[in-house]
């Protein structure tokens, strides 16, 4: 199937969803609606046509360093795969490096293609866990997520500004209390001034 003929299908069937919860798509703030909710889907969920691996591997380095990279409030969007609505939230990723680095910019990456797949929290945080680990083969690997989410705040409960955390440890991050340690005050450390 063409991308042409799959975003027109998704028009289409957003046509009659319009139509089944009582709109007239016809009306001139609705009409071009179906299309734009097609191509607003294919790029919220572009990354099921993504492979962590070959991010990952287009920057990775030989290195001696062994202390832990950190690369905290990244921001992400997402939505749940039970009510198609937005989880917005940040990302804290470590890992500790065993003869190899990533590029920087492809952790956030990382976390931009999972989260630009229909999601529950706790297997977005494992799924950026997983790929470091699996690709760089860090000593540790530590994933911190805190979002909010709309089928909370939206409906449903109705909890306005609740968050939820989850996390993901691996190696030393699990095993050695002292790394942990400093992970998550790096993390609850506010950033300088002028950042």
């Amino acid at each position: 199937m063409t991308n042409e003929t799959k975003l027109q299908k998704i028009a289409d069937a957003t046509s009659e969803i319009l139509t089944l919860l009582g709109e007239n798509i016809d009306r001139e703030g609705l009409v071009k609606t179906p299309m734009r909710v097609a191509k607003a889907l294919e790029f919220l969920t572009s990354g099921y046509g993504e492979n962590p691996q070959d991010i990952l591997n287009e920057a990775l380095f030989t290195s001696s360093n062994d202390e832990m990279v950190l690369i905290r409030d990244i921001e992400f969007y997402s939505m749940c795969e039970h009510h198609i609505l937005p989880i917005i939230g940040r990302v804290h990723v470590a890992y500790i490096p065993d003869g190899k680095v990533v590029g920087l910019s492809k952790i956030p990456r990382i976390v931009n293609l999972f989260a630009h797949r229909l999601q529950i929290q706790e297997q977005l945080t494992e799924q950026i866990a997983q790929a470091i680990e699996e690709t760089i083969r860090p000593k540790g690997v530590a994933v911190v997520v805190h979002a909010r989410h709309m089928c909370m705040e939206m409906r449903g409960v109705q909890k306005i500004n609740s968050t939820t955390v989850s996390s993901a440890l691996r190696g030393l991050f699990k095993s050695d209390e002292r790394t942990r340690s400093e992970f998550y005050n790096l993390i609850n450390t506010a950033a300088p001034s002028n950042f």
